[in-house]
């Protein structure tokens, strides 16, 4: 039931995001070809209107430490992989509860 637009990499999502799409959720790995997920939080999280929108990691990583560098970009949440689909449309609906 949502509305779901994909990117290939962290440099396709910003260019998305520049030229007008508004998701009222992101959801992100860490590990992408070129810009990793936790600098496109940061880039995101510059851009204007983007401040307080949701950014869901969904990773294999699992380190705390991880974890801490995505909460300090300002991640709104952390999934660890593999994520069953339920599990995932929980979190989301938590996130969006009126999405």
């Amino acid at each position: 039931g949502y509305a779901v637009a994909k990117a290939t990499s962290g440099e396709e999502a910003l260019a998305r995001l520049g030229t007008g799409l508004k998701p009222n959720l992101l959801i992100t790995d860490i590990h992408m070809p070129g810009m990793n997920g936790i600098e496109l939080i940061r880039q995101v999280r510059a851009m204007p209107g983007f401040q307080f929108t949701p950014i869901l990691v969904v990773t294999t990583e699992s380190q705390q430490a991880r974890r801490d560098e995505a909460r300090a970009a300002k991640a709104t949440g952390w999934l660890v992989k593999p994520v069953q689909p339920d599990d995932l449309l929980k979190v989301v609906k938590q996130i969006l509860p009126n999405g």
